[in-house]
C-alpha cells in the first residue's frame, strides 16, 4: 500500500520546495486544484517520494508562482490546464495559447467554469457578430 502524506504550505514555499525536490531527483506526479465554496483556490503539488506520495497543498490562494521552469512540461501542462479552467493564475506561466478551449470562446482565464452556460453562449455569440 502506498503511503500518502498531506502537508500544508504557503505560496512562498512553492518554488523553494519544487527546487529542492527537483535537485533531489524526486518526480512531480501531478498538480491538482479545486475551488472552495468561497471561490478561493486549493492547489496540491504531489511528489513521488520513495514508495509514497507527498501532497504539498496551498489553500485559500488564487495566485501562485509557476514551477514550469523547474519541472518543465510536467508542471507547465497542469498549471496551464488549471489556469484555463479555474480562476487560479500561476505568475510567470505563459498562457498566451489555450490547451483545450477554443481561443475564440471567451476572453479571460477560468471563466468557463465560473459562468453559467447561458452567459458563455451569450459572450460567444457577441464575438461572432451576434449570429
Amino acid at each position: 500500500m502506498q503511503e500518502y502524506k498531506k502537508i500544508l504550505i504557503s505560496q512562498e514555499e512553492v518554488r523553494p520546495l519544487a527546487q529542492r525536490m527537483r535537485e533531489s531527483g524526486i518526480p512531480l506526479a501531478m498538480i491538482h486544484a479545486f475551488l472552495r465554496d468561497d471561490g478561493k483556490g486549493n492547489v496540491s503539488y504531489e511528489y513521488e517520494v520513495g514508495s509514497g506520495i507527498e501532497s504539498y497543498t496551498v489553500d485559500g490562494v488564487n495566485e501562485l508562482p509557476t514551477i514550469s521552469d523547474i519541472y518543465d512540461l510536467g508542471a507547465e501542462w497542469p498549471e496551464r490546464e488549471i489556469s484555463e479552467l479555474l480562476p487560479i493564475t500561476f505568475t510567470g506561466l505563459d498562457t498566451s495559447q489555450r490547451l483545450f478551449l477554443p481561443d475564440t470562446l471567451i476572453g479571460g482565464q477560468g471563466q468557463i467554469l465560473v459562468l453559467p452556460m447561458e452567459k458563455v453562449i451569450e459572450k460567444t455569440r457577441g464575438k461572432e457578430g451576434g449570429q
